[in-house]
């Protein structure tokens, strides 16, 4: 009778270290998930990033040639002005 009470106790302690190794996989395993989900927004974000610093440097370029071209065309307005003054003269 004893060896079958041990038996079973044993069976007992293999089942509860089988609980506690299943939780602790169980956690690892979340704990894993979520360290993934915070490299997958850091990449993301950094991605966006990127983008807007790229959008940004554009709309930079494009502003440049939008003032040479306004300057440009002040340029001639003026040149024109003055030959029409001179031609009045």
């Amino acid at each position: 009778m004893d060896a079958a009470v041990l038996c079973y106790e044993g069976a007992w302690q293999t089942t509860l270290m089988g609980k506690e190794t299943m939780r602790t996989i169980v956690i690892l395993a979340a704990v894993a998930a979520l360290a993934g989900c915070g490299v997958e927004t850091a990449t993301t974000a950094a991605t966006v990033a990127a983008a807007k610093k790229k959008e940004i440097e554009q709309g930079k370029k494009t502003m440049d040639q939008m003032q040479q071209n306004i300057g440009k065309a002040m340029e001639q307005t003026q040149q024109s002005a003055e030959r029409a003054e001179d031609a009045a003269k």
